[in-house]
């Protein structure tokens, strides 16, 4: 999802520098709602690892999940 998300980043610079900006705005809303999706895939994740392996606040499925995907906190 992370990638996709750079992906459409690169494509709103672009329809920015061709001033296509009708176009451009709807890429962003797009933008948009894949991070609000990234951010719920997370979640799932950090919850998904605490409940089989336990996990203190969440610490350790948080860090699973960034190694895991190679994300910055």
């Amino acid at each position: 999802m992370q990638e996709h998300i750079e992906w459409m980043q690169e494509k709103l610079r672009i329809l920015v520098e061709y001033r296509d900006l009708s176009a451009g705005a709807e890429v962003d809303e797009c933008i948009q709602h894949a991070e609000s999706m990234l951010e719920k895939e997370k979640e799932t994740i950090v919850e998904a690892w605490n409940s089989a392996y336990g996990g203190d606040a969440n610490y350790y499925g948080e860090e699973y999940y960034y190694k895991t995907f190679n994300t910055k906190e």
